[in-house]
């Protein structure tokens, strides 16, 4: 509510703090440029258009309809600017989203990677089963966080920490190690301490309190324990883990009733509401297990093969990466870039209308294929 009592307008910060629930900026690939890129978190919206890419059309599209912010997947700039010049693409683009006051929010390889994002969507969109990652991200991976608290407060900090998402390991949460100790300190001037007097060394019975963390969930995990925790200064330490416990990529690999290849490109065609596809293999061979990779995934032809698949839905497969293919006896279903990618508006459409219910959201009209057969 705000201060007449009315229903709070909404703002970019709200559909900054959606998008990141789902997919935090944490996952995004070295040096991809993601989150709030153009305009400011204070902004109200009352309209947002979603799209792939933003285009002069997608940016006239916006000012358009009256949307106020702009959510798509891949940046703009990509990389960046040492100047905007007005009279070039990118400072034509970024000049034109300034003057009619539209912000860009933008979710790329964050949203690939994340444990609900774009593989997750396309795979459901393809109707697959026993649904695991493949091609691991470069995010990071996970960490161990080790606390040390009163051991009256051990399991309120513990329940703060498994509710912001530490303590996850397969299908069990709230795991966690502890051990008893002997903690030391001294509160100096100016220190306002819950256990012990300024000046003097104090000893106390502490519990060591361990749980792993997704490297993404680290922010949130260390500021609910430091809320839960009744010192005054939280001792704690953070340590990268070499074994990937959270698993998480851009792509997916599942299971379908097992049909021919030439049936199973049909079901693609007819999925991803594409006219046509590239083929590599064999349309009588049978095909059961299938890896998917939204966008450009030809790097991944050998990650996909090696995860189990018999054919891999991506798109901008090259000549060298189908000849790969071949030789790792893979099918490859080449849908195109925008054609694995499209899926995800509707996705994004239906969480931010549910979240946001205030804001209208808008699919772009402007669904433009780049490159077409003639």
């Amino acid at each position: 509510m705000d201060e007449e009592g009315g229903e709070a307008m909404t703002k970019v910060a709200d559909v900054e703090r959606v998008m990141e629930e789902w997919a935090p900026k944490a996952l995004a690939e070295p040096g991809d440029p993601v989150g709030l890129l153009i305009g400011e978190a204070e902004q109200e919206v009352e309209r947002i258009l979603l799209a792939l890419d933003v285009t002069d059309a997608v940016i006239a599209e916006a000012a358009e309809r009256g949307c106020q912010l702009i959510v798509a997947h891949h940046p703009l700039p990509f990389k960046p600017l040492s100047q905007i010049r007005t009279d070039e693409p990118i400072g034509r683009k970024v000049a034109a989203l300034l003057r009619e006051g539209i912000g860009l929010y933008v979710a790329h390889t964050n949203f690939d990677n994340a444990p609900q994002g774009g593989g997750q969507v396309l795979a459901q969109r393809l109707g697959l089963e026993e649904v695991r990652p493949f091609a691991p991200a470069s995010w990071g991976g996970d960490v161990k966080v080790v606390v040390f608290t009163p051991s009256e407060a051990v399991e309120g900090v513990l329940q703060a920490m498994a509710a912001a998402g530490a303590g996850v390991i397969g299908n069990y949460s709230h795991c966690s190690f502890r051990a008893p100790g002997k903690g030391t300190f001294l509160p100096l001037e100016g220190a306002h301490p819950y256990l012990g007097r300024r000046g003097y060394l104090e000893e106390a019975e502490e519990w060591r309190l361990e749980m792993v963390v997704p490297r993404h969930r680290l922010p949130a995990v260390l500021r609910a324990m430091k809320e839960a925790h009744p010192y005054e200064e939280v001792a704690f330490d953070v340590y990268p883990l070499e074994n990937r416990i959270t698993p998480m990529g851009a792509g997916r690999v599942g299971r379908i009733r097992p049909l021919s290849l030439l049936a199973f490109v049909e079901r693609v065609k007819e999925a991803l509401e594409v006219p046509s596809v590239r083929l590599v293999g064999e349309v009588e061979r049978e095909v059961e297990w299938v890896a998917v990779l939204g966008g450009s995934g030809g790097s991944f032809v050998e990650a996909a093969a090696q995860a189990g698949a018999q054919v891999f839905v991506t798109g901008d497969l090259k000549h060298h990466e189908a000849l790969q293919a071949l030789d790792w006896g893979l099918a490859v279903v080449d849908a195109g870039h925008e054609g694995t990618e499209w899926v995800y508006l509707p996705a994004w459409q239906e969480r931010l209308q549910r979240a946001l219910p205030q804001v209208e959201v808008l699919l772009t009209q402007r669904k433009e294929v780049l490159l077409r057969p003639i």
